[in-house]
Order: structure tokens, then C-alpha cells, then sequence
């Protein structure tokens, strides 16, 4: 398969062993009761594996109306996957599964999610702090707040349950680009960590402007996950988002997310990035 055949949005890539995978969310009914996840296997960027399904959300009672932006990270040995799904109170929240290998089956790690309860999460992605403790940074939802915010918990050490209070890091409206969508609502969607050079963390994420997805960058005052976080300009406005960031065969920092923001038309499209030191652009 090539890239403009694999429908799925919210792409995610782990490199293992000189093998890419790739995860994302089934671009078919927009992750709605979809049964869950796959994984696609190649080693150029453009040619993949037919799909392996690696998660089935109906065997785990999860197959509901959000099958949403799968991530996977090795942590501690174990590959574990990051995953939105709707909770038995009808909110959206963020769960932990859990694997031997990147291709394997996956089972539920987190009883619960690991997102606060009575809230409306999704998006949750890994941070690992400079001292080896896990995070896991999420948004808190635009339909219940309406100023979407970026959030982070602290995990215990198998990423099965939070172990610390939500922390506030910032609201959509905090990015002076970003534009309220119908209801008057600021989104904030898909944050991912980065560090960078000179010890900068950098998280990207998206929000609506101009009437498209925007890939949106953000920068931390001290380098960690509790600085005060500074928007720079995004690095993406071709209504495309909800990427991530990884180092390529040859070490080389890549950005991919999908593109365009459509139904049934999403891809995972790839590009070179320059880390200046001071911001992450896209390379001509």
C-alpha cells in the first residue's frame, strides 16, 4: 500500500528495529464504532503493509462512539498504546493498553481511563520527564468547557492510573491565531512533546483557523512539562493536523499528520523538519 491509499486519520509512527509502524484512527465513520485499531509495517515511509488489525474494541466493550488517535511507546519494556474511547458514563476519556511486541495484540492496561473523571479528555500522548517519571498530556474538551484547554497528569509506573491531580497548561484562546468554531467554541486537539535542541520542550497540537485544521506549536519557558507555555507560529496551515514528531531511519526529525481534515479524504503525509534551536519549521 502507498500513503494516499491508507485512509486514517491522527497518524502515529514508532520506529523499532529498522521497521516504521504505523497507527491511526480508521478515517471511515470518523472513528465511531469502527472495532478498533491497526497497524500498517514498512521501512520507506510510502510503502506500506496491508493493514493488521492489533486492537479489537469490541472485545473489550470499547467499541462505542469514539475509537480515536491511537499512540504507541515503549516504555519500560513493554509497547504500550494510548487510545480515546468512550467511557461507560457517556464522557470521552483516555485508556492505556498494553503489549509484548508493536504488532501484537493489545489488552486493556488501565481499568478505567486515565483521564479525570467527569470530564469530556481525548488526545492523550506520553511524556517522559528528564527524571524518568511519566505524564500523560491530554485536552480537555471544548464540548464541555468551551475553551479548550491542554492538561497533564502524572502516571504511575504501568501507565494503568493516574497518580497526581489534572495541571492546567494552557487554553486555545492563549494561541492568538486560533478562531472560535460553531458554538463559540476554541478547540484544542492532538498535543504531542518534543525536545529539541538547547533542551527546549516543544508540544505541537491543533485548532481551527481560518476555517481549516492548523498544526499548531507551542514552547515550555523552562524545559519541562510545568513551565509557562509561550504559542509560536504554527508550523502547518493546509488543513492538516493532529501530527507528531520522530526521528527517520537516518535520524533525520519528521513531522507527519493527516491531511486534509475531510472525511474519507484523510492521509498521513510526511514532512522534513528543521529544528533551528529556537522553533521547529518545515523544510523547503
Amino acid at each position: 500500500m502507498k500513503n494516499q491509499d491508507i485512509n486514517i486519520r491522527d497518524p502515529f509512527i514508532l520506529k523499532e528495529d529498522g521497521v516504521y509502524y504505523l497507527y491511526g484512527t480508521r478515517g471511515k465513520n470518523f472513528g465511531q464504532k469502527t472495532g478498533g485499531f491497526d497497524v500498517y509495517k514498512g521501512t520507506d515511509l510510502e510503502n506500506w503493509s496491508e493493514p493488521e488489525m492489533i486492537f479489537d474494541s469490541e472485545k473489550f466493550g470499547l467499541n462505542k462512539n469514539s475509537n480515536w488517535a491511537p499512540e504507541v511507546h515503549k516504555f519500560n519494556g513493554k509497547y504500550y498504546m494510548l487510545a480515546t474511547f468512550e467511557k461507560p458514563d457517556g464522557m470521552r476519556g483516555t485508556y492505556s493498553l498494553v503489549s509484548a511486541s508493536p504488532d501484537g495484540e493489545f489488552v486493556k492496561c488501565s481499568e478505567n481511563s486515565l483521564t479525570p473523571d467527569g470530564w469530556w479528555c481525548l488526545d492523550g500522548t506520553l511524556y517522559i520527564s528528564r527524571e524518568g517519571k511519566p505524564y500523560l498530556v491530554f485536552c480537555h474538551e471544548h464540548v464541555q468547557i468551551m475553551n479548550g484547554t491542554v492538561c497533564y497528569v502524572e502516571l504511575n509506573s504501568e501507565l494503568s492510573e493516574a497518580v497526581s491531580e489534572p495541571i492546567y497548561m494552557f487554553s486555545g484562546w492563549d494561541a492568538k491565531y486560533a478562531e472560535r468554531i460553531k458554538g463559540n467554541r476554541y478547540v484544542t486537539d492532538g498535543p504531542f512533546m518534543y525536545r529539541g535542541k538547547n533542551n527546549r520542550l516543544y508540544m505541537i497540537w491543533s485548532s481551527a483557523i481560518n476555517g481549516q485544521y492548523y498544526q499548531c506549536l507551542a514552547v515550555s519557558s523552562n524545559g519541562e512539562i510545568n513551565g509557562t507555555w509561550e504559542q509560536l507560529e504554527p508550523i502547518f496551515t493546509k488543513d492538516g493536523g493532529h501530527g507528531m514528531l520522530f526521528e527517520d531511519l537516518g535520524n533525520n526529525l519528521k513531522l507527519t499528520l493527516h491531511c486534509p481534515n475531510s472525511s474519507l479524504d484523510e492521509r498521513p503525509v510526511f514532512f522534513d523538519i528543521e529544528d533551528t534551536g529556537e522553533r521547529l519549521v518545515i523544510k523547503k
